[in-house]
């Protein structure tokens, strides 16, 4: 199904497939192209390649200086990005060392205490200090208070601004919702933005993960450094081979 062709161009197929590779090239960009509307804009990026490679090739530009250098560039890049990927593939970190260095300290592994906060952003204090006395004597919810009055995109889900650690907003905001009791109605927080009304719904004190839970961590951390090392000693042995002279430059300034 993959070679399905999509188009042709002096008689050569764009296939799905090239769409395919195309959209996965792209990374977590992709995604939004995963769509007939999606390959049909690739299919066009892609007829314009070939239109331009073609014409490239006709007219010779792959026997110019210029190209020739660049080309030397790409593949020098290409073949050191190719060998530093053969040596880290060889790195491994195996669950015995996860679990050696969670042992050493498994505080050290813990779940961050969270809020669920909702909050409604206005421009004054007097606004806010208004909207609250409304909330407060029942006149209106905070969530349809949030819709009504708050500047903030998060106004459409009623303020809600989702789960949050400490240090994902900014200190005034964070301080007031962590000290803030469940359902109550903060006070006018003054930030940055604007003047804030907060509502907490949920609390989640800090607590150890298991080894299980603290495992893809653990392997991040010591697979990360592995690397480096195998890296450091690569390279330490590369510069006995081919001796390097990094010039000292008394101003500070490569020139």
């Amino acid at each position: 199904m993959n070679n399905e062709i999509l188009a042709t161009v002096d008689g050569q197929p764009i296939t799905l497939a090239d769409v395919l590779y195309f959209i996965q090239a792209m990374g977590p960009q992709g995604a939004q192209y995963n769509n007939e509307q999606g390959y049909q804009l690739i299919v066009e990026q892609l007829v314009t390649q070939k239109l331009l490679y073609l014409d490239a090739a006709k007219n010779g530009l792959a026997f110019e200086k210029d190209y020739k250098d660049q080309l030397e560039i790409m593949k020098r890049d290409l073949l050191t990005s190719y060998a530093l990927n053969k040596l880290l593939a060889k790195v491994e970190v195996t669950e015995a060392q996860c679990k050696e260095e969670y042992l050493k300290d498994p505080n050290k592994y813990a779940d961050e205490e969270k809020v669920t906060a909702s909050h409604i952003l206005v421009d004054s204090e007097e606004s806010a200090e208004e909207i609250k006395g409304k909330i407060d004597e029942g006149v209106m919810s905070f969530e349809d208070a949030a819709r009504e009055y708050s500047s903030c995109p998060s106004s459409q889900g009623g303020g809600l601004l989702g789960e949050f650690g400490r240090g994902a907003m900014v200190p005034e905001f964070e301080k007031a919702a962590f000290e803030l009791e469940l359902d109550k109605v903060s006070e006018p927080v003054k930030t940055q933005f604007g003047y804030h009304l907060i509502k907490v719904t949920e609390k989640s004190d800090a607590k150890p993960l298991s080894f299980d839970e603290a495992k893809e961590t653990i392997e991040h951390e010591l697979l990360s450094a592995a690397r480096q090392r195998a890296v450091d000693s690569k390279v330490n042995q590369l510069k006995i081979l081919y001796p390097v002279d990094i010039k000292n430059n008394k101003s500070g300034i490569i020139t």
